[in-house]
């Protein structure tokens, strides 16, 4: 059973810093957190759950792709994947500076037609938003790698792993917004502190594992 679990659970410091990483995403402002708050304000909470669905469906589909990718990866080209890592870290840079330049800016989405859309039109919508989006793609296949080794044989297992635990931390802290998206949506559009606040957060804390990631690959 052990030997079982070590195919597939990173470590627990590994994923302690991935659980602070993930939190910290799914309270940051964002086109899908507009979406969420957009449908539960227009059209019900279980629309903005729906959404939330289709979201988190898009997720595991980008891990599952990467993890197939990454895997690939790992067995035919070792030094491509230092690479992949290093090019990681400095997208992450880059993530804390564009956070940083954005301020407290958040901004709802647009409002709806007065014709209540289907649940499962709310599910593609939210699977969409994740699936279609590049920028969405671009970041899970940088920051997946992070938390794994080129010399792990179960990498991809891993990987999966870590995509699946990003889910199931993000729908009960995204769930919560949803619930108070009356309150949360009124507080970031007139708080540009609390906004600034997220964004300084996520900034802080993806520098702190690029510079981890570049401080490591320095040593080898």
């Amino acid at each position: 059973m052990s030997d079982l679990i070590s195919m597939f659970m990173p470590t627990w410091p590994m994923l302690a810093a991935f659980s602070v990483a993930a939190i910290i995403l799914a309270v940051t402002p964002g086109p899908d957190m507009a979406l969420f708050l957009s449908r539960s304000l227009n059209f019900g909470r279980a629309h903005g759950l729906a959404s939330l669905a289709g979201a988190c469906t898009g997720i595991l589909v980008h891990t599952a792709l990467v993890a197939l990718g990454i895997s690939v990866l790992i067995a035919a080209a070792p030094i491509a994947f230092l690479v992949l890592k290093i090019v990681g870290a400095l997208y992450l840079i880059w993530l804390a500076i564009a956070a940083i330049r954005s301020g407290g800016n958040f901004a709802m989405a647009n409002k709806a037609t007065a014709k209540r859309p289907s649940y499962l039109k709310s599910y593609m919508t939210g699977l969409g938003i994740n699936l279609l989006n590049p920028k969405v793609a671009l970041f899970f296949i940088t920051f997946l790698p992070q938390f794994v080794t080129a010399t792990d044989p179960f990498a991809a297992l891993k990987l999966c792993t870590l995509g699946v635990f990003f889910v199931i931390i993000t729908i009960p802290v995204t769930a919560g917004m949803i619930f108070a998206a009356d309150w949360l949506s009124e507080t970031l559009a007139k708080s540009k502190w609390i906004g600034r606040a997220l964004n300084y957060s996520f900034a802080a804390v993806f520098a702190s594992f690029a510079a981890i990631i570049l401080t490591a690959q320095a040593r080898h």
